[in-house]
């Protein structure tokens, strides 16, 4: 069995040789540079991998990663598309073998997308980047995913969650891109609802909350867009925007549909309780906090957010405790908090004025 790695980059030169120790499992690895002026074609060069520099102009992801494919050896039985400031857990290839059964021609895995300062999982979901020759190609401008070249609907995929990817970035690189190829992608396929709720994530991020509320309840009227966990996370989203434009009511009204779409993840009612606190309803705020405490398992999927998981939850209902009155429960849920940010001396004060002393409070 022949196992090739493809990737494309550029100006990677500070994970090129901590890319390729991951992926040396392989029988083959592959690089599409598309522009380096840094040294990151030769040290991949000297690191045995091969490497071919072309400029896509006008950019975009998909072309690249098909441009990418086209050197993979022919010999190939299974790709494997990773990013140069990914590594793989080691052992990483014995799994793979061991579930890649004869006529397999996809398979998931988990992607840790984040870790939070004391390198615990942050966002992580399942990942379907390792593929069959020959039957898929990339689309999408940005976001880009496989799609079949023969139009079937259904296909054999392996699911081999012990196979771990995790993302290092440079958290200084630019994604200034993005929305430009965002907006391009919507522009192409207009009934995408993925592009439609990526878009209108995309503006959020820039700010923009009212094309960012516009496009996200668009995405919501599209047909195709029956996901319940993609349709409650753009409705927090929109909750979110109107938090930021100080419409409260409405910010709510929005966050309650999206517990409502989906009350398994900690998301939605994270998302209430956010709305619920900044409108200072006490009551509502621990209530949603203890409903989004009380989901202990993340999704697997893309729409999880490293906050909900963190310490703001209870953070959040510690405060909302207190001011009911509550110290025992402020305290306690201020406990928690601190397990998973010992370092946080605003919490650390919390504490010792919810157990009695009364300085001040944060």
């Amino acid at each position: 069995m022949k196992i090739t790695v493809y990737a494309i980059s550029k100006n990677e030169e500070k994970f090129a040789a901590r890319w390729v120790k991951s992926m040396a499992e392989a029988d083959h690895i592959c690089v599409l540079d598309t522009g380096s002026a840094d040294g990151t074609v030769e040290i991949l060069a000297d690191l045995g991998v091969i490497v071919r520099r072309e400029e896509i102009d006008p950019w975009r992801f998909d072309v690249a990663r098909n441009r990418s494919m086209e050197l993979i050896p022919e010999d190939t039985d299974i790709c494997v598309c990773t990013d140069l400031d990914e590594v793989f857990r080691p052992g990483w290839r014995a799994a793979l073998e061991r579930a890649w059964r004869p006529g397999t021609e996809q398979l998931r895995y988990s992607y840790i997308w984040s870790f939070d300062e004391h390198g615990r999982p942050g966002t992580e979901f399942i990942q379907e980047k390792i593929h069959a020759p020959g039957v898929f190609r990339w689309v999408h401008p940005v976001h880009e995913v496989l799609e079949r070249t023969d139009g079937a609907a259904s296909w054999p995929v392996a699911e081999v969650p012990e196979i771990v990817l995790e993302h290092h970035p440079d958290h200084g690189k630019s994604r200034g891109g993005y929305l430009r190829l965002l907006e391009l992608s919507v522009r192409e396929r207009p009934n995408d609802d993925r592009n439609a709720h990526y878009l209108g994530r995309e503006y959020m991020f820039h700010r923009r909350w009212d094309e960012a509320i516009a496009q996200l309840q668009r995405h919501l009227t599209l047909p195709t867009a029956t996901w319940a966990a993609e349709r409650s996370a753009s409705m927090r989203f929109i909750s979110r925007c109107y938090l930021a434009k100080g419409d409260q009511p409405e910010a709510m009204r929005w966050a309650l549909r999206a517990v409502a779409e989906a009350p398994e993840l900690r998301e939605s009612w994270v998302q209430a309780e956010e709305a619920a606190y900044a409108g200072e309803d006490w009551p509502a705020a621990a209530f949603f906090g203890g409903k989004a405490v009380a989901v202990t398992k993340k999704s697997g999927c893309y729409i999880n957010e490293e906050r909900a998981w963190g310490a703001y939850p209870w953070d959040a209902m510690a405060y909302a405790l207190y001011r009911l009155g509550d110290l025992e429960g402020a305290a306690a849920a201020t406990e928690r908090a601190l397990e998973l940010e010992p370092g946080n001396e605003r919490l650390r004060g919390n504490m010792k004025f919810y157990r009695g002393d009364r300085g001040d409070k944060g």
